[in-house]
């Protein structure tokens, strides 16, 4: 991957993270609230993508591989519960770091899913897909 191809990337996970921690309450970094959220936390949040790229690209597929059967029984609908999983397990690991970012529950991880997979996918039609 170039650099010019892992800034894009980076770039669009960045601004697909600071989408669902404007959006939902239960995403954030913080006491913070709002745009501060954002604003006040960049460098946790450019790290947080990070992590979150990192986990998406190595670990999510592995765990789609083996849950073959369920998402084909659920017609689909067990990538968003995998989806889910991997922004709680990054929590977990940038919690690790000391970074002060919170993922409120199983539902605003799946609510968070939603965003993301939604922001993630406009960018990509607006400014091309990095990963082309």
């Amino acid at each position: 991957m170039g650099l010019l191809k892992f800034a894009g990337w980076l770039a669009t996970n960045v601004v697909a993270l600071a989408a669902a921690v404007l959006i939902l309450d239960g995403i954030g970094f913080g006491d913070s609230t709002g745009w501060d959220q954002v604003a006040d936390n960049f460098w946790a949040l450019l790290f947080v993508a990070l992590i979150l790229g990192i986990v998406n690209s190595f670990v999510s597929p592995i765990i789609k591989f083996l849950s073959i059967p369920f998402i084909i029984i659920t017609l689909g609908l067990f990538l968003l519960v995998i989806n889910a999983l991997m922004l709680l397990f990054t929590e977990w690991l940038v919690n690790l770091f000391d970074i002060d970012f919170y993922v409120d529950g199983f539902w605003n991880a799946v609510g968070g899913a939603i965003v993301i997979t939604v922001v993630t996918w406009i960018v990509g039609l607006l400014f091309g897909d990095a990963q082309e």
